[in-house]
C-alpha cells in the first residue's frame, strides 16, 4: 500500500501556485496552463480516506483523457495533452461555481432522498410510485454547488440563476452541454454492454468561452451498472451490479461510517484496498474495452517530475 501515490510537491518551472483538491493536485503554470496529477487518494462522503489506491489516480486519468477526446465534438475541453499516466496538462479556466449533475435512474443520493419521502430533488419533481434504480422517463438535472471546503449543496436551476452563481445564457449552454454530453456517455457504455446511470460534469471559462474541464465519465464521478440482468434484478428487487464508487460507501456505511460527527473511519486493512484497486481495473477495462497496463510505480514522484517538466518545455 505504500507505493500509492497520496501527496505530490513539485515545483515546476512557472509555477504559480498549487491545489491540493480531495483527489487532485493541480499546479498552476504562469496563470494560463494547469499540470492536473490526479492522486491514489480516495474520497467517500467527502472525506480523505487515510490509506490510497494503487493505480486509481492512472484510471481516472486515462479514462477521462479518453473521454475527454470522445466528446470534443460537443463541447472544447481543458485538456491540452497527457505527458504521464497520472497527469493532464491543458488549459486554465475559471471554474463555474457549480456541478452539473445528471441522473438516469434513481439510485445514490437520490434514491436515499426519495427513500425519506421527498419529492422533489433541486427543484425537479419526482413521480410516485418509483423503485431503486429505475430508470427516470427522462435524464433529470440535479446541479450542485462546488463547496471549496466540505460538502457539496443540492441547488435548484432556478437558484443558480436568481442567485447570479450562473447567468441564465451561459446556465442554459450548460445544461445543453450536459444532456449532450450524458447521451454520448450513455451510448459509449451501451457499446460496452454497461448502463451509465449518473455522472456530474464541471465547466469553466477561459476568454469568454466555455470550456469542459476535470474529469468525464470516470467511476469517481459517475455510477455504471452492467447491462445484462438489470430487468431482472430491478424486478426482483435486487441490487444491481454496478462499477463505481458506491460498493466504497457502501463498505464504509455497514462499517459505521458516512461522514458525520463523532464517527470513526474504519480501517481498510490490504485486502480491502487491493479489491478496490481491482475494482478500479475493471471499470477501466469494460468502459473502455482497452487492456489496463500498470505503470512503473517504484519511484512514482520522479516519473511524474520528469515528464511534465520535459513537456512542459515544448508549450
Amino acid at each position: 500500500m505504500t507505493k500509492a501515490l497520496t501527496r505530490t510537491d513539485f515545483n515546476f518551472p512557472n509555477q504559480k501556485s498549487v491545489y491540493h483538491g480531495k483527489v487532485r493536485d493541480v499546479y498552476n503554470i504562469d496563470g494560463e496552463y494547469l499540470v492536473m496529477v490526479v492522486s491514489d487518494r480516495i474520497s467517500a462522503f467527502d472525506v480523505i480516506l487515510p490509506e490510497g489506491i494503487p493505480y486509481k489516480g492512472q484510471v481516472l486519468n486515462q479514462i477521462a483523457a479518453k473521454f475527454l477526446d470522445a466528446t470534443a465534438d460537443i463541447v472544447p475541453n481543458w485538456k491540452i495533452a497527457t505527458p504521464d499516466p497520472n497527469v493532464t496538462v491543458g488549459h486554465a479556466c475559471e471554474p463555474f461555481k457549480v456541478e452539473m449533475v445528471i441522473r438516469g435512474y434513481l439510485t445514490g443520493h437520490a434514491w436515499r432522498e426519495y427513500k425519506s419521502g421527498k419529492r422533489s430533488l433541486c427543484g425537479v419533481p419526482l413521480p410516485e410510485g418509483m423503485v431503486e434504480n429505475q430508470k427516470f422517463e427522462a435524464p433529470i438535472l440535479t446541479p450542485t454547488t462546488k463547496a471549496d471546503e466540505g460538502h457539496d449543496e443540492d441547488i435548484s436551476r432556478e437558484e443558480i440563476i436568481s442567485s447570479g452563481l450562473v447567468s441564465k445564457e451561459d446556465y442554459e449552454m450548460l445544461e445543453d452541454y450536459t444532456l449532450n454530453l450524458f447521451a454520448r456517455g450513455t451510448e459509449i457504455a451501451a457499446e460496452k454492454g454497461l448502463i451509465l446511470v449518473d455522472t456530474k460534469y464541471e465547466f469553466g471559462k477561459k476568454d469568454g468561452k466555455i470550456y469542459l474541464i476535470d474529469e468525464i465519465n470516470t467511476p469517481d464521478s459517475s455510477r455504471y451498472f452492467y447491462a445484462e440482468g438489470y430487468a431482472d434484478r430491478l424486478a426482483k428487487g435486487e441490487q444491481q451490479k454496478q462499477l463505481s464508487k458506491e460498493f466504497v460507501r457502501q463498505w464504509l456505511i455497514e462499517n459505521g461510517f458516512q461522514g458525520k460527527e463523532g464517527q470513526s473511519i474504519p480501517k481498510m486493512d490490504e485486502a480491502f484496498v487491493t479489491s478496490v484497486t481491482d475494482r478500479y481495473i475493471e471499470l477501466f477495462e469494460n468502459i473502455t474495452g482497452d487492456s489496463f497496463e500498470k505503470s512503473d510505480i517504484d519511484q512514482i514522484q520522479g516519473r511524474i517530475e520528469k515528464n511534465v517538466t520535459d513537456f512542459l518545455k515544448t508549450l
